[in-house]
């Protein structure tokens, strides 16, 4: 079995690499689709701003690895982990047997022109907004989200700056 867990900075490609890794047979599970699932049985807005706090409630109330361990219930063969945020969920999927952690970034100014063509509430109506909403992502708080040290554990970083065709032969590559 392989596991490749995604982590990275908004809008910069993970859910493209999800796509193009499930058409590879890999199965997808988002430790953000814990959290909407929560979001929408108290009837919340899937807001980036709801998805932020209300993830970080989770991991103050069941720990920091609490996605992890929750989306593992559900792993059964080869799968995509996508949304990794803490290193704390980082560190419980190490131990998992094949599993490697793919960061995707690319520059914030293409990110945020992306943000923009997705159309969804990313909370951010400026590129100065996008960049404050990014630094809440990037903390140091065990129980927040932590995404630049996420980076850093990762075992392979892509950056996502050129064509689909470029981003899909990087990923074929590391395949």
């Amino acid at each position: 079995m392989k596991i490749i867990g995604l982590t990275g900075t908004n809008c910069a490609g993970k859910g493209e690499a999800a796509e193009f890794l499930k058409k590879k047979g890999f199965a997808y599970f988002s430790l953000s689709d814990l959290i909407r699932d929560k979001l929408q049985k108290q009837d919340m807005e899937l807001t980036r701003n709801n998805l932020i706090r209300y993830g970080n409630l989770m991991r103050k109330e069941g720990g920091p690895d609490i996605l992890a361990r929750l989306v593992m219930r559900k792993v059964k063969g080869p799968a995509i982990i996508d949304s990794i945020r803490n290193p704390k969920e980082v560190e419980y999927l190490q131990k998992q047997k094949d599993f490697i952690l793919l960061a995707i970034d690319a520059p914030i100014e293409t990110r945020y022109i992306r943000a923009k063509k997705r159309g969804r509430d990313e909370s951010a109506s400026s590129l100065q907004e996008f960049k404050d909403k990014e630094a809440e992502e990037m903390t140091s708080k065990e129980k927040n989200q932590q995404l630049q040290n996420c980076i850093k554990m990762a075992d392979h970083i892509i950056i996502n700056a050129g064509s689909l065709a470029d981003f899909h032969s990087k990923l074929e590559k590391l395949l």
